[in-house]
């Protein structure tokens, strides 16, 4: 399969089938090919990208994303799931019904995200984006406070580009890449400015 575009024909080639018939979540990936590792890296990290102040979430979704990753470099087709994981899955006539309702959205979706400026995900631009999105997944997975948005619309947008070969998509994860890197840096440094206070005040309490 190409990596670039034509998402909804694969999901409709993926859904083909007897209705009774159960389509696991590592069959889905399987089909789903190059495109595997970013489309199951964009369904972790979406509840990131809503602000609900859950305790530890970037953290927990983070390093599954993580291990994700790291098949990625390791050269394997797709994912490799635990079986209580990857045998899970749904009638096929469930996911038809689905995709009958939702192809309207996921044709206005395709036509706002679709393969142009191809030369952001060709050559050593791809690696850099590669890298880059690895390091805004580490970043979300660190437990630092305030500093979760940021990465995850990065994370998203470089997923977006690498499913559906959007190169706009690509320079928008770089923007918020930056953006990221920014508020990281500016937060540690608030973080040791805290510490450091609190660290002279305890020494003045205790020794003045």
């Amino acid at each position: 399969m190409d990596e670039r575009g034509a998402l909804l024909p694969a999901l409709d080639r993926l859904f083909a089938g007897p209705r009774n018939s159960l389509l696991t979540i590592s069959t889905i990936l399987e089909g789903l090919e190059n495109r595997s590792y970013a489309f199951a890296i964009a369904a972790l990290n979406l509840p990131n990208c809503i602000p609900t102040g859950i305790p530890w979430l970037s953290t927990v979704t983070g390093v599954p994303m993580l291990l994700l990753v790291a098949q990625y470099f390791m050269g394997r087709p797709s994912p490799s799931l635990p079986d209580f994981i990857g045998k899970r899955g749904l009638e096929r006539g469930r996911l038809q019904d689905f995709l009958g309702r939702a192809r309207r959205h996921l044709r206005r979706l395709e036509r706002t995200i679709h393969p142009r400026y191809g030369a952001w995900l060709a050559g050593t631009p791809r690696r850099l984006l590669l890298l880059a999105w690895t390091a805004n997944i580490f970043v979300l997975a660190l437990p630092i406070p305030f500093d979760n948005l940021f990465p995850a619309w990065a994370i998203l947008f470089f997923c977006l580009a690498l499913i559906e070969g959007d190169g706009v998509m690509a320079i928008l994860g770089w923007l918020l890449t930056l953006v990221t890197a920014a508020w990281t840096v500016f937060l540690l440094m608030i973080g040791h400015a805290a510490i450091m206070a609190a660290l002279a005040t305890l020494r003045k309490f205790l020794f003045d």
